[in-house]
């Protein structure tokens, strides 16, 4: 093998013998949790695979993630290890889908009501630790980022799915959970929507704001009527959100084809 192709490929090796040992490694810690779950919490037999099957769709998309470039390091890193552990979160959260909890009311069922805010509420938080982890150890991606975000969006969905389940709002909640992805299959229609956009503290703010809504509206003492209140403003916020950044790609797209007269070639 030449010298050149010997110093490019081995980081490649490394980095799917690491990301593999990540996505193994969890997915057995994964099984080993949904199991105990399921027997704690008295929930059906289907629990631990309904975990599993979730688990096992996102760490697929991880790995061609991964196959398509975007994380030039020979390390998986710490930092997508925090998120894989979130996207394991999310498929124990998911997996509640047609079980006992959240019951309708949540009031029915209190003691896994509070059980499954406390989770939600932790998998949330490890959100503000893998973005600064990676930066700190310099192994910041695009790869990465975009793990970050796919995995903040499927758990809100989720977690829109839940709120439903639970009663605390109408199925137009699911709005908020499917925004994102209409966004994306918009994109496919009109090329523009893929346009790139600044970084956005404000779009941080109200994914945070939106996730803590919907956990609050899974609250055993929170009554249908705040909680329907309390998804619809969130709602209204991630839409108005969602058209500053249309907005903004449609002026890009504007300024690209009439530019001033002092820049036009």
């Amino acid at each position: 093998m030449n010298p050149a192709a010997a110093a490019v490929f081995p980081p490649g090796r490394a980095l799917r013998l690491d990301a593999g040992r990540a996505l193994a490694g969890t997915a057995l810690v994964l099984s080993c949790v949904a199991g105990g779950v399921a027997l704690a919490g008295g929930l059906g037999t289907d629990y631990p695979l309904k975990a599993l099957l979730a688990y096992a769709l996102g760490a697929a998309l991880v790995w061609r993630g991964l196959t398509l470039g975007g994380h030039p390091h020979a390390r998986f890193g710490a930092a997508n290890r925090v998120t894989l552990a979130r996207l394991a979160g999310m498929a124990l959260v998911a997996a509640l889908l047609g079980e006992a909890v959240p019951a309708e009311p949540p009031s029915a069922q209190p003691v896994g009501g509070w059980a499954l805010i406390v989770f939600a509420t932790v998998v949330a938080v490890l959100d503000a630790a893998d973005g600064a982890l990676a930066r700190r150890q310099g192994l910041a991606s695009r790869f990465g980022a975009r793990f970050d975000m796919e995995t903040d969006a499927a758990f809100m969905l989720v977690l829109c799915a839940l709120v439903w389940q639970a009663g605390q709002a109408g199925p137009w909640v699911l709005a908020s959970g499917l925004m994102r992805y209409a966004f994306v299959a918009a994109a496919a229609l009109l090329p523009w929507l893929a346009g790139p956009l600044p970084p956005s503290v404000r779009r941080q703010a109200v994914c945070v704001v939106q996730i803590t809504a919907l956990i609050v509206c899974l609250g055993p003492i929170v009554p249908v009527p705040l909680a329907s209140a309390i998804a619809a403003l969130s709602l209204l916020l991630l839409a108005a959100s969602f058209a500053i950044d249309i907005r903004y790609l449609q002026r890009h797209i504007a300024r690209q084809r009439h530019p001033p007269p002092e820049t036009r070639a």
